[in-house]
């Protein structure tokens, strides 16, 4: 058993976390642009004949064909910058940035409160071990 299947209380606040993030418009933007990237043909084409240059590149090295190797590796190159500059692409990676910076808040505010709340009750124990009930102190 895994230690938030013996917290319910804190996998609610976790459900409840994640539920509200994958309403948030960065989430949801981010996942729209993934989403037609994802279904883009000519992104899926893009992507194949990358694999099949390298696959050419990699063949032709090992056949000892370095005027055939080089420009399998220019064509690699150009496809590699025709699929960088679709917009698609951009756009996505633009709106990677802005849910990864959107996730990296929340963590951080977590993390900021987490160890606050450990610190207090660090605190709060340390004085309660100095001024025991019956009034002695240690």
């Amino acid at each position: 058993m895994g230690p938030l299947e013996q917290e319910p209380e804190v996998q609610q606040a976790l459900d409840e976390l994640l539920d509200l993030l994958s309403e948030h418009e960065t989430i949801k933007e981010f996942k729209r642009i993934q989403a037609k990237a994802q279904q883009n043909q000519h992104l899926k084409e893009l992507e194949e004949a990358i694999k099949a240059a390298q696959k050419d590149a990699v063949q032709f090295a090992h056949y000892n064909k370095p005027e055939a190797e080089k420009q399998a590796i220019i064509r690699i190159n150009e496809l590699n910058k025709e699929y960088a500059e679709h917009p698609l692409v951009v756009a996505y990676r633009e709106k990677l940035i802005e849910a990864d910076d959107l996730l990296q808040h929340v963590t951080k505010r977590l993390q900021r409160q987490v160890n606050q709340a450990i610190e207090e009750e660090e605190s709060n124990a340390s004085k309660n071990e100095a001024y025991p009930n019956d009034g002695t102190v240690l």
